[in-house]
């Protein structure tokens, strides 16, 4: 009987010692146990000011929620849609390429050449668009490098590459800043709105009929090109490109974080217009790329396409003499 009864007393203590402890494992796990510093850290990142031993900028809060914000947009909106904009693009020119092809001279070429652009200008306007390329390559390398370069070449192979992009990016950007505010000053007066380009909007340049729309030395497509591509879109990533450039001004994280959001939406609206233009400038069109080569474009190119820049060129006298019969370019391409 005493035997029984020591064993129900035991089982009862032992009971209660476990229901105690179950009760109070909460209050140890909220905030009793050693080493937890939630609290703390709900504390710091609050923005208040901290008290901090490292030199800082202005801002001295020590966890700032704006930086889970900042990569939330950079790795997501960012590089999801604009990697789909840059693709689409690229479809549309294809597309349009097999649709159009390639837009020739309706006349034979006369051999007879009229300056276009000056050694300057073709001088400013190769600068801009070699530091482009070279932003625009090692900008998506930093940007798509984890979800297409890594796959292909690995992680050790990206941090050196990645690397050599980076220190690349810095130092051509103010480059491309640069050559940017010259060629937008060289080539302001040539761009501003001008009748005719009324009848080149009415007629989409011409570019699916096949039509030559007259204009003067450029038309209403490279003048939306020149405006919002080289002009908007150019200054404003040099300038976000500046501030990040240079962190040591007084730019609080927020600000840089601000900056590299603008930095990469504008970056890649940048590209992905900057597509059509490389494309019509480049394999598009017959004779467009003779006129940054050489400065020169065959009088039959400039009356199909800028007619009243052509007589406006003829009377002025910019015409250059009858290019030799070896030179002269077939008027098959």
């Amino acid at each position: 009987m005493c035997a029984h009864l020591i064993v129900t007393l035991r089982a009862v203590l032992l009971a209660a010692v476990l229901g105690l402890g179950w009760i109070a494992a909460p209050a140890v796990a909220a905030g009793e146990q050693p080493g937890n510093n939630a609290d703390v850290y709900r504390a710091v990142r609050d923005g208040t000011a901290q008290s901090i031993t490292f030199t800082a900028p202005a801002d001295r809060m020590l966890i700032q929620s704006e930086g889970q914000t900042w990569r939330q947009w950079r790795n997501g909106p960012i590089t999801q849609i604009g990697g789909w904009v840059l693709a689409g693009v690229f479809i549309a020119l294809v597309l349009f390429r097999l649709i159009r092809g390639k837009i020739k001279l309706e006349g034979p070429p006369t051999g007879r050449l009229i300056q276009r652009f000056s050694t300057a200008e073709r001088m400013t306007h190769w600068t801009v668009a070699l530091t482009f390329v070279l932003l625009a390559l090692t900008g998506l390398t930093l940007l798509f490098g984890k979800h297409v370069v890594i796959p292909l070449i690995g992680y050790s192979a990206f941090s050196w590459l990645a690397a050599l992009a980076k220190n690349v990016h810095n130092f051509v950007g103010p480059l491309f800043f640069v050559a940017t505010i010259v060629m937008a000053a060289m080539f302001a007066r040539d761009n501003v709105w001008q009748a005719i380009d009324a009848l080149w909007i009415r007629k989409a340049g011409g570019l699916l009929s096949g039509e030559h729309v007259p204009s003067w030395r450029f038309n209403f497509g490279e003048k939306t090109w020149f405006w919002i591509g080289v002009v908007c879109l150019g200054l404003l990533v040099g300038i976000t490109g500046l501030v990040l450039d240079f962190p040591g001004y007084g730019q609080i994280r927020q600000d840089m974080q601000l900056a590299h959001i603008i930095h990469a939406s504008g970056a890649l609206i940048f590209m992905a217009l900057s597509l059509g233009h490389i494309y019509i400038g480049s394999i598009g069109m017959e004779g467009a790329l003779e006129s940054m080569k050489t400065g020169y474009v065959d009088e039959t190119w400039a009356k199909e396409h800028h007619e009243y820049w052509y007589r406006e060129a003829k009377n002025a006298g910019t015409a250059a003499p009858a290019a030799p019969t070896a030179a002269r370019p077939s008027a098959a391409h």
